[in-house]
Parts: C-alpha cells; structure tokens; sequence
C-alpha cells in the first residue's frame, strides 16, 4: 500500500494488476479495508484490469477520522483520488458504504465514472431497508463489548450467508484480515451515522452510466430489496441477484462476481 495526496488528506492505496488494462477502481464497504475485497475475487480482476483499491479516511494508514464524516465527503476523497492518480476517470465498484460512495461519486462527478458497479448497497429515502433491528442492535452491542472475538464474529455472521457462516477455513481468512488491519470502533460507528444519513433515493434518474446492481437474496445488513429499489431507479439498469448469498456476495462467489464485472464492463467495448 502506498500514501497519497488527495485533496486535504493522504489516503492508502494499492494500484495492481495489468497496467494495460482499463482502471477499476474499487470502493469498500463500512468497517472494511483493501484487504476486504479476498485475494480470489482481486485475482480474477487483475488478469484484465489496472486494480486501485484503497483505504477511507480513518483506515489503515490513511488520514485518522477527526469527528464526523459523511457519504458525500467519501466520495470526494474518490474523486480526489483518481486526479491524484491522474486519471481523467475510471469503471467504479462500490459495495454496501462504498456502493452509497460511488452512488455520490457518480451524481457529483459522473465525468470520473465510465461504468458503474453497485453491490450490496441502500439508496435511503422511500423502500429502502437497514438491517432489522435484532440484527443491527446485536451487531452494535458486539462491537461495543470490548470483546474482539464477539466482535469479529458477530461482524462475520451478518455479512455472509448461513452456510458460509458455518465455514471454518473462511471465517480463519476474515479473522486473519481484521488482525493485519483494525478498523477502530470509533470510526465504525462514524461510517455507521453516515450510511443512516445517505440518502440518494430521488437523485438516482440522474445517473446515466451503464450500471450494474448486484445483490445476494440472504443479505441481512443491507436487504435484497435496496438491490431492487436501486435497479429500479436507475434508466436501464441491470439487476443480478445471486440465491442463497449474503451480504459479502464477492467472497461467496468470486468467480461470477469478476465475470460480471467484466461483462458489464465490456459494454463500452
């Protein structure tokens, strides 16, 4: 990962992959980082494009989070990333948070977006859903418990599916994650007041690059419904919803997850 100037903070990046190939940027969702997206669905993105992923403000090595932070202001440090980088503009993939990211990325600077890639991700206003209630409390109260291993797991849990849930070795990878880069509670709970404020809802016709939505039919932090909404909001959107998955829908299927990527991508062929 490296340091870069964007904007008014420096933000942690990792540029990689075929250099010949077209930029994707990608945007990560609440609590996450770089490291988030799994070396197989990062894999079978580099074989074809130029690979930015990075760290928000208050992450890794980035600039820490002084007080609030909001959807629109993320979406400004993207933006002022990709000038940094000194790319007039790339394909963008947002998921959960980062997914609300792009969506104002895209409303705020729709030149710095050739194609457009929204995962898991919630919109606000009218028909859209937050995890129930049960979910987000229980989740909430692990993260506050000063237990790590609650923590982690609880995080695990809500973000996949029952039965990769039950998977051993894959839960042994997203711990393994959490231990080499700690995101603080603090700034969790900051990204957190600024995913309940995102609303896009009404701005969404505006958006007018190709773009896919993807959704799993298990998400239970971000309902299958938000995927929905979304899709049927943006001109010609296509919707891909994938049966029995959960929020996480680029761990438990890295293989159509990049294939769809490239698909959609391939438009502007």
């Amino acid at each position: 990962m490296t340091l870069i100037d964007a904007g008014d903070i420096r933000l942690d990046y990792e540029r990689s992959g075929n250099p010949d190939g077209p930029p994707l940027l990608l945007i990560m969702g609440m609590s996450g980082t770089a490291l988030h997206w799994g070396k197989p669905f990062l894999a079978l993105l580099r074989a074809d494009f130029d690979v930015i992923a990075y760290d928000h403000r208050g992450v890794g090595a980035s600039t820490p989070l002084d007080g609030a932070v909001t959807i629109r202001q993320m979406a400004e440090d993207a933006a002022a990333l990709l000038a940094a980088l000194e790319l007039d503009d790339a394909h963008v993939m947002g998921v959960s948070m980062g997914g609300m990211i792009a969506q104002e990325l895209a409303l705020g600077h729709s030149e710095r977006v050739r194609t457009l890639i929204l995962g898991c991700t919630y919109c606000g206003g009218e028909g859209s859903a937050l995890a129930a209630e049960a979910d987000l409390s229980g989740l909430v109260a692990a993260m506050g418990s000063g237990d790590r291993d609650r923590a982690l797991r609880a995080g695990w849990e809500i973000n996949v599916s029952a039965k990769m849930a039950a998977d051993d070795d894959a839960y042994a990878v997203f711990q393994a994650i959490a231990m080499r880069r700690a995101v603080a509670v603090a700034v969790i709970m900051q990204q957190l007041q600024a995913c309940a404020a995102h609303d896009t809802n009404a701005r969404l016709a505006q958006i007018a690059m190709p773009t896919l939505v993807v959704h799993g039919s298990e998400d239970r932090l971000l309902p299958v419904q938000n995927g929905r909404l979304i899709a049927s909001r943006i001109p010609g959107a296509r919707l891909e919803i994938f049966d029995g998955v959960g929020h996480m829908f680029f761990w438990e299927r890295p293989e159509r997850s990049a294939e769809l990527v490239r698909e959609h991508v391939a438009v502007l062929a």
